[in-house]
């Protein structure tokens, strides 16, 4: 079949984040895979995040993402010795 593209198929996948400010910047983290971003604001943290993420998967398996169903947030203090 020679002149014909080869078609990719396009896969969708639903991740988890978390966004929290530290200092005067939005820190974004992806649940599921060790990827994470930043940004002046939750949106463009976000933004930031989802391509991140995108680049993160072009030459990664999908099949291998953690399923995280809801996370439960602790606090912890420590003292320092």
């Amino acid at each position: 079949m020679r002149g014909r593209a080869k078609i990719k198929t396009m896969k969708r996948v639903n991740l988890k984040a978390a966004v929290w400010k530290e200092g005067k910047q939005y820190v974004s983290q992806c649940l599921n895979v060790d990827v994470a971003s930043f940004g002046a604001t939750k949106k463009k943290a976000m933004e930031n995040l989802k391509e991140a993420l995108e680049l993160y998967f072009e030459d990664q398996d999908i099949s291998q993402i953690n399923k995280v169903e809801r996370p439960d947030v602790f606090s912890l203090t420590l003292t320092n010795a």
